[in-house]
């Protein structure tokens, strides 16, 4: 294994530990959480808000480094503008999100933890992937 797969597998493996550990495994929690005026969880706005402060507070910082650990240049997005490819992809990940309680990060660590919700929505989550490359192409 080069040192590249090992990086890869290391932060896989925190970040699904990082998502096991703080419940976002379960499809229920994410779910209260979207639920305002139901059984509202707020567990996730947490998560998300360590997530957001911690990425302030890291990212200019690790620019700062000129390269990054393992390879020769940052690879940073020069999209400037948003457009309809980017409103209907994040309207249907929305969508998937709200209907299942998953995104893909929880839902392949889901799968870790034996999961019944990450058995069903993983093998759809690759069959909308598959179709949108096969309509892509087209």
């Amino acid at each position: 294994m080069n040192r590249f797969s090992l990086a890869a597998l290391l932060s896989g493996a925190l970040f699904g530990l990082g998502l096991a550990a703080s419940g976002m495994t379960d499809a229920r929690r994410v779910l209260g959480f979207l639920d305002l005026f139901g059984d509202f969880d707020p567990t996730l706005a947490f998560v998300l808000g360590g997530a957001v402060v911690t990425t302030v507070v890291l990212f200019r910082l690790v620019l700062r480094r000129g390269r990054p650990v393992l390879a020769s240049r940052f690879r940073l997005s020069s999209l400037r503008h948003v457009d309809g490819r980017l409103l209907g992809g994040a309207a249907i990940f929305g969508i998937g999100w709200g209907l299942a309680g998953y995104c893909p990060g929880p839902a392949l660590a889901g799968l870790g933890v034996g999961s019944a919700e990450a058995l069903w929505f993983v093998p759809a989550m690759l069959a909308g992937m598959f179709l949108h490359r096969v309509v892509s192409r087209s």
